[in-house]
């Protein structure tokens, strides 16, 4: 099983052992394309009108997709607190990191 890190954000740099992911549709791709992630951690503003909230529902009509756990590092409060909700109620087997 593939262990890889997946880092949701537009602009701040991801920690050592993670993918960037910059765009929500282009963290899609990565998440469709990979085996299992064991981690991704979620900005929401990800510029413009693009959220990582695409990312969070596509998650959930794709349940085999998601990660062992789950961190969002967003400093948006009303788009932490949706993408927390979403993945606590409909992450499969998803542990949240707080």
């Amino acid at each position: 099983m593939n262990t890889k890190n997946l880092w949701i954000d537009d602009i701040r740099l991801p920690p050592e052992g993670y993918l960037w992911a910059k765009t929500s549709s282009e963290a899609i791709e990565m998440i469709s394309g990979n085996d299992a992630f064991n981690h991704i951690s979620f900005d929401h503003d990800l510029g413009g009108d693009d959220t990582s909230r695409k990312v969070v529902l596509w998650l959930c009509e794709n349940n085999d997709k998601w990660p062992a756990s789950a961190r969002v590092h967003s400093m948006n409060p009303i788009g932490k607190e949706w993408l927390l909700g979403m993945i606590i109620r409909y992450g499969i087997n998803c542990r949240v990191i707080r």
